[in-house]
């Protein structure tokens, strides 16, 4: 068994020398799991705060503090290569990936380099997928997909400054290869998505350079940023995509134009921020127990997400480790998981039970138990179910006293109804309302409250639950399936009352606010896509 894990080990990256221990380090908005020096984890803690305070900033939304089990935990391991490794990425050309979940955000990177002039590449990708995570915790509706990228390449080019400042918008360097070498996409094509999708061909092309160019000549072209607000005014009214840029924005060709000789300057503005301008809270930082360390490779595997034969293939392993830390809560959450992963519900209860005998606060062997008496209760015979269901609330019900914006207890709780087949009450729809207020990016929450919407007759609140799946970037299964049900309302109608706050959504600099870059248009060529 000892090989088995050595070689897990090899494979996902992890070091078995001693120079560096296994660190948690909490914040707000970020919990990270590393092997690395405290400084260092420390740093990269308060980089990412950092990061959350300029989008507020610039954007003048602030986002209400997650709680504690609904902020995105970010896992940094060795390389690249161990990265790849964990997503199953043969082809060798993921640098870093994020998968929003309820209650259970994470995000595998690999080491990144701190600080400098230059963002390393992979901290480029993660600072792009959290502006994701960010733009759709902060906005109520749904963005064109050159937008949310476009937005989401503007803010991930952030540098950070020894002094605790950092500065937005500068040039997308890692993005200078392909704007010079892909297949041009002609800025029509980037608000009509569905017509370019269609068109879209295997070679790489300019869509994510493209967006970010766009984007960027909005917020610092004082002639064309305001239209960007009746850009999207138009949108939140029900305009089609193309229809409201050509209002907004007037003749495509010579927008294309301008942005072929905005592209060729050799300075671009950015915006600087100053730490004073970017108050973060503490970071803990803390030494994980030896239990603790010795699961954090399988504890990878199993949050990266595994499929029934992967869980079987890990559960012994698990197993192994929790006989040697039969005290210890966190490892015993983790065999819980992965013994509902595996579809052991019994043993997951047990281990479970064991994990908050030691420690009632684990809120992970809540969620697990809670998981395991759902599935048994789906299964139970009608004579039994009601009872089931019954069982199966307790465990998100004892979360919900511990920690009460946790989304899953609330979704949950209205599952509890619609899987018997009985009309949920309104406190469960409202619970599940508020699920999805404090996690918007978990899409699967989403489509639910939206189906329950639809059946109350609500279709404002849907379309309006709806948009953003609609939209999203990286969910074509979901994005399709919304999309289809947005088609079966009947037309929304103009409405004067919908109006938009560039600040909700789009970075503005004011005067004072923006400074030249000394970048260049052309860099080094990359083949990883932060996307």
């Amino acid at each position: 068994m000892m090989r088995v894990l050595v070689f897990l080990a090899m494979v996902l990256g992890f070091s078995s020398t001693a120079h560096a221990e296994w660190l948690e380090a909490s914040s707000d908005h970020f919990v990270i799991y590393a092997e690395d020096s405290k400084k260092d984890i420390t740093r990269f803690s308060e980089e990412l705060e950092r990061y959350h305070a300029a989008m507020e900033y610039v954007t003048g939304r602030e986002t209400p503090k997650p709680s504690p089990s609904n902020r995105v935990t970010i896992y940094i391991v060795s390389s690249t290569r161990a990265v790849q490794n964990l997503a199953g990425d043969k082809q060798r050309r993921i640098a870093g990936f994020y998968q929003p979940r309820a209650g259970g955000s994470v995000a595998f990177v690999p080491r990144v380099k701190s600080g400098g002039s230059k963002t390393d590449f992979s901290m480029i990708v993660l600072l792009h997928e959290y502006a994701h995570h960010y733009i759709m915790s902060s906005t109520s509706f749904g963005l064109p997909r050159w937008f949310t990228e476009g937005a989401a390449e503007f803010y991930a080019s952030a540098t950070f400054e020894k002094d605790g400042g950092l500065i937005l918008g500068r040039p997308a360097m890692h993005r200078a290869y392909e704007i010079k070498n892909g297949r041009a996409v002609h800025v029509r094509e980037l608000f009509d998505y569905e017509k370019y999708a269609d068109n879209r061909r295997k070679q790489s092309d300019t869509f994510y350079g493209k967006s970010w160019l766009l984007y960027h000549y909005m917020v610092f072209n004082p002639e064309r940023a305001p239209q960007m607000r009746t850009y999207l005014t138009a949108l939140v009214r029900g305009a089609d995509e193309t229809e409201a840029a050509q209002q907004a924005f007037g003749d495509f060709n010579q927008l294309e134009k301008e942005l072929d000789r905005y592209a060729r300057q050799r300075k671009m503005s950015a915006i600087p921020l100053t730490g004073e301008q970017l108050q973060i809270g503490e970071t803990s930082v803390r030494e994980l127990t030896e239990g603790e360390a010795a699961m954090m490779p399988l504890i990878l595997q199993s949050k990266r997400g595994v499929n029934q034969e992967q869980a079987e293939e890990l559960v012994p392993d698990v197993r192994q480790v929790a006989l040697r830390y039969p005290n210890n809560a966190f490892v015993q959450a983790a065999l819980a998981e992965a013994e509902y992963d595996s579809g052991n519900d019994d043993r997951a209860i047990k281990a479970a039970d064991a994990a908050l005998a030691i420690d009632p606060s684990r809120t992970n062997a809540y969620v697990q138990k809670g998981y395991a008496l759902f599935r048994k209760a789906a299964d139970a015979d009608s004579d039994t179910q009601a009872a089931a269901y019954s069982d199966a609330r307790k465990p998100f019900l004892a979360l919900n006293k511990i920690e009460p914006d946790h989304p899953l207890p609330l979704s949950y709780y209205y599952r509890s109804f619609v899987e018997q087949g009985i009309a949920a009450p309104d406190i469960a729809k409202a619970g599940l309302a508020r699920a999805v207020k404090m996690a918007p990016f978990d899409l699967e929450l989403r489509m639910n409250l939206a189906s329950q919407q639809m059946a109350d007759n609500d279709y404002a609140s849907a379309r309006l639950t709806l948009a953003p799946v609609a939209v999203h970037p990286h969910a074509d299964g979901a994005s399709a399936a919304a999309r289809a049900m947005l088609a079966r309302m009947e037309p929304k109608s103009d409405d004067s009352s919908d109006e938009v706050e560039a600040g909700e959504v789009t970075a503005e600099a004011q005067d004072g606010d923006t400074a030249s870059g000394d970048d260049e248009a052309e860099g080094d060529a990359v083949s990883s896509s932060a996307s």
